[in-house]
């Protein structure tokens, strides 16, 4: 039974679902889901690439602002979580930075949450004893240290919703294809919108992401004290609900190529959405998180070092030199604006993190 056929019999089980419940089975049914099948999903044979993918500078700038907060927390024991590791390689780059630095390895607690037994196989082939895995934060308590993620709350379930005369959502049915359909919003989606003061013109098709609030706050009772590293592509709400993003967001990925349509190559497709920034600083703040500031990609490498890192590189190993710029190239410009970073902070005093260093126009995150 292929995973459409298994959709078609919970919808004329249940009647029609909500497009979440849809977009759920799509990415981690247990046997069929995307992420949870053996194919390939990252790189060249896959259906994507990150950043990690392009160069292994990206984990280790990501490393040298882990190491920059475990001396603002005092250069104490320091745990770092992160949550959808994918195929490990970033972890790996940013363990191998953090190795250079022998007082703070020996410090250093890692741990990976990973609910794909396909990329936690692939992860425990790449990575040190040292690291641990974890099905859920939610395992951990006290967390003294940095939480963070790459690319994760993109592929969180969400609902979709249009406003008419009032706020509707869309379900998805089944006759003789897969067809939506539209009932009036629950409470939660419309308190969502409401909590955010964005008011949504009539005609206007947008995504909401209740997982990614439940994740935040999940995180924020988790961490006792630290930061949050969240690396994804987005917008706060001032940019995503314009006017010419009033079909929504979501895109789905097959070998390299991107189509708007979530209802083919099921379960072999990656589907996403853009990530509200302005949402997780909201209910980050509710849950304890203060938020340090959201910048993009480009302008977090500046701040953190990658002139310098270039400089090194040109005169220690020259030959390198032109292979990596256009790596490098590729991280800042290709995905340099695209990719956005938002840091927050809980029980520390901080003023300034390099990452944040180079103004960006993303400020501090305005919803």
């Amino acid at each position: 039974m292929t995973l459409s056929d298994i959709i078609i019999k919970k919808i004329r089980k249940e009647c029609p679902i909500s497009f979440r419940d849809f977009m759920e089975m799509a990415l981690y049914h247990p046997e069929l889901g995307y992420y949870m099948t053996e194919r390939e999903k990252i790189g060249k044979s896959g259906d994507f690439y990150t950043s990690t993918d392009v160069t292994c500078v990206f984990g280790e700038m990501i490393a040298r602002q882990l190491e920059e907060m475990w001396c603002i927390m005092g250069k104490k024991e320091f745990t770092v979580v992160e949550i959808g590791a994918g195929n490990g390689l970033l972890s790996k780059d940013v363990i191998d930075h953090l190795k250079k630095n022998g007082d703070l390895y020996q410090k250093l607690n890692y741990f990976i949450i990973e609910k794909s037994p396909r990329m936690q196989k692939e992860q425990k082939k790449l990575l040190p004893e040292k690291v641990k895995w974890c099905d859920s934060i939610n395992e951990l308590r006290e967390i003294e240290g940095c939480i963070f993620s790459n690319e994760l709350v993109d592929a969180f379930p969400v609902h979709q919703v249009l406003m008419e005369d009032d706020l509707m959502e869309v379900f998805v049915d089944y006759r003789d294809s897969f067809i939506e359909i539209k009932r009036p919003a629950n409470n939660a989606l419309k308190g969502y919108l409401s909590e955010l003061n964005v008011g949504l013109p009539c005609g206007f098709r947008t995504e909401i992401n209740l997982e990614a609030v439940k994740w935040i706050k999940e995180i924020g009772t988790s961490l006792k004290k630290g930061f949050v590293i969240t690396i994804d592509y987005g917008y706060p709400s001032s940019e995503l609900y314009q006017e010419y993003r009033n079909k929504g967001t979501l895109m789905c990925y097959f070998r390299h190529t991107v189509n708007e349509s979530p209802y083919m190559h099921i379960g072999e497709q990656d589907i996403t959405s853009h990530v509200n920034f302005s949402a997780l600083s909201h209910w980050g703040c509710k849950n304890g998180l203060e938020t340090c500031g959201l910048t993009d990609q480009a302008h977090f490498l500046m701040g953190i070092g990658i002139e310098d890192y270039l400089k090194d590189l040109i005169e220690k190993v020259p030959e390198n030199y032109s292979r990596k710029m256009l790596q490098l190239k590729n991280l800042i410009m290709g995905m340099g604006e695209t990719f956005k970073i938002l840091i927050q902070v809980k029980g520390i005093e901080c003023n300034e993190l390099s990452g944040l260093r180079v103004p960006s126009r993303w400020g501090q995150c305005q919803e």
